[in-house]
């Protein structure tokens, strides 16, 4: 009778991401069946931690973390939890033997969150894109491999770099409100609320380069992640286009957004793409 309280698991960590992230959503769909379930877990784990350090204003963030984190514990060591998100991810966890210092390093950075506004230190900013985005794509990587350890080994770097580029557009996109509402300063290229255009292209050309990077990397995943992985990375690449696009005091005025019907024509042509053979 497990099977049944896993399965409903599941579908709750699934829910979240569909209502959390309809983009991510599309491309976690466009993965192997087999598989989608395990990322569906992982991001429903992320975006729990990350929902308490940026929306529980009015509660004790710190306590919900602790408590969070000490139930995951739990969690990983009993191979159950009567949360469906920790029980679910704890699955995932036990099962592709994710290495436990990646979820240490993405808690890490969560906790940071709490206390830190100013990453203007080109360490801390690193670390912390680390911890809350290039460990997260090495726990999918683990999913994504299925348990061969040398073809994790190769995409290792290449996954960091698509978790770097997908936070750092993250940031710059959401730079209004993490300016403005929750008082926080990521990127070291600028001081306190104001970016100009220089500041502005410089973080366009390292994010640019992780793409880049990242590429190469898309190219050698499994059959079974290779489709969706690209159809995420066409998503935020044109998302980066239109913040290339908007000038830099526009971008702390109003949050740049992929229209629905925009997102289907990126699935269209990243599916295209992807039948004929050109990726």
């Amino acid at each position: 009778m497990k099977d049944l309280f896993d399965n409903l698991c599941y579908k709750c960590s699934h829910e979240v991401t569909a209502l959390y992230s309809t983009s991510f959503s599309l491309a976690v769909k466009m993965l192997s069946p087999k598989i989608q379930k395990d990322i569906y877990a992982i991001y429903g784990f992320v975006r729990f931690a990350d929902e308490i350090v940026d929306t529980f204003h009015d509660y004790e963030k710190e306590v919900l973390l602790d408590e969070f984190e000490q139930d995951l514990g739990k969690a990983l060591s009993r191979g159950i939890s009567m949360n469906p998100i920790l029980n679910s991810f704890q699955d995932v966890v036990n099962r592709y033997d994710i290495d436990i210092e990646l979820v240490n390093s993405f808690l890490k950075s969560m906790r940071a969150d709490l206390h830190k506004q100013d990453y203007g230190d080109v360490s801390d900013y690193e670390e912390y894109i680390y911890g809350s985005a290039d460990v997260v794509g090495l726990m999918c990587l683990k999913v994504f491999v299925q348990g061969d350890a040398h073809k994790y080994e190769e995409l290792k770097g290449p996954a960091m770099k698509l978790g770097s580029a997908f936070q750092k557009v993250n940031f710059l996109r959401d730079l209004k409100d993490d300016t403005q509402n929750l008082h926080r300063s990521y990127f070291p290229h600028i001081e306190g609320t104001f970016m100009d255009a220089e500041a502005k292209e410089k973080i366009i050309s390292e994010i640019r380069q992780d793409f880049d990077d990242a590429y190469q990397g898309i190219l050698k995943l499994p059959m079974e992640a290779k489709f969706g992985v690209y159809t995420a990375y066409i998503y935020y690449k044109k998302l980066l286009v239109k913040l290339t696009r908007t000038d830099a005091e526009k971008i702390l005025e109003k949050r740049i957004r992929i229209s629905n019907p925009m997102k289907m024509f990126l699935l269209t042509k990243s599916f295209v793409s992807y039948k004929l053979n050109m990726l």
